[in-house]
């Protein structure tokens, strides 16, 4: 079978070169590709020199990177590992080989710090809350959602839409699975401390804005049903609470003294059932675009069948 590691880099001079070596040694027969996202060190050059195959994204961001790796390259299986030498390049074979013989789509390195100062408490927290609120509104896929290591089957890459652009990608990934309700699990693997000189890249409050703006988009995309019909709803119990004293005043009085309340009720309930009319039909588009990646995804063997095959 022809498996792929796939590795976004940005300045990672200082740890390029030990993801690439580790790669060969412990995955001799996987064509090794690091995809440069205009770094301005020494990074492309190192893992060439390592012996990694180097290609180019002008985009910035990472999920523009990992957009452009799923379209390039074909394989039978899939790696992506971050160029940071923090995940451990020994457990992906084990990783390869669950996904093989369980037949699945994906398989995700559960981190497990090495050592305590490892896992930076705000990135530590961060990733439970945005894996918990991931879990409440598509259901519990995996349990570390924001991990770096990943193995993928080829009808999940060529099945994956892949429109974020940093560092949210690794939620649309999980809520892809999510969405299509496909066969995944974890592993627990270590995790190991940056090399002296290598710096984190994610901004704890910046980047995890950014991927809660992502889990509002993709339950409004995966779920719009939910997104627009709980702001119908809300919109129709105003409008109430704003209608009674008026309705009320009128079956005693037979007048309508408040009407900008009056004004007031019945645009919000016109907001209510311009907005459920919204769920509606963005339900059905929902439907569409699931069932348009189903077909893509059901044009490709499962992992099971290409092993078959490859023997």
């Amino acid at each position: 079978m022809k498996v792929a590691i796939l590795v976004p880099c940005y300045n990672e001079a200082t740890s390029i070169a030990q993801v690439v070596s580790d790669c060969k040694k412990y995955l001799p027969l996987a064509d090794v590709y690091v995809y440069d996202n205009n770094s301005t060190d020494q990074t492309a050059h190192i893992a060439k020199e390592a012996g990694a195959i180097v290609r180019f994204e002008r985009h910035q961001g990472k999920g523009s990177v990992v957009r452009r790796m799923f379209a390039d390259i074909e394989a039978d299986v899939y790696v992506m590992i971050d160029g940071d030498a923090t995940y451990d390049v020994a457990s992906i074979p084990a990783m390869i080989e669950r996904l093989l013989e369980e037949d699945l789509d994906m398989v995700t390195g559960v981190r497990k710090s090495v050592e305590e100062e490892t896992y930076r408490a705000g990135h530590k927290f961060g990733n439970i809350l945005m894996t918990r609120l991931v879990h409440l509104f598509f259901g519990k896929r995996t349990n570390d959602m924001l991990s770096g290591l990943r193995v993928f089957s080829r009808r999940f890459v060529k099945s994956f839409p892949a429109n974020s652009r940093g560092f949210e990608i690794e939620t649309e990934l999980t809520v892809h699975a999510a969405s299509m309700r496909l066969p995944v699990m974890d592993y627990e693997t270590p995790y190991y401390a940056r090399p002296e000189g290598s710096f984190s890249k994610l901004s704890t409050f910046k980047d995890g804005w950014r991927i809660l703006k992502m889990i509002a988009s993709l339950i409004k995309e995966e779920r719009p049903l939910l997104f627009f019909g709980v702001g119908s709803i809300v919109l129709f119990l105003l409008s109430v609470l704003a209608g009674i004293p008026v309705v009320i005043h009128y079956l005693e009085t037979g007048l309508v003294p408040r009407i900008p309340t009056t004004i007031l009720s019945v645009g919000l309930a016109l907001c209510g059932g311009v907005s459920l009319a919204m769920a509606l039909i963005l339900d059905t588009v929902s439907k569409a675009r699931k069932e348009v990646r189903r077909m893509q995804y059901l044009r490709y063997r499962s992992p099971s069948e290409d092993k078959k095959i490859s023997h």
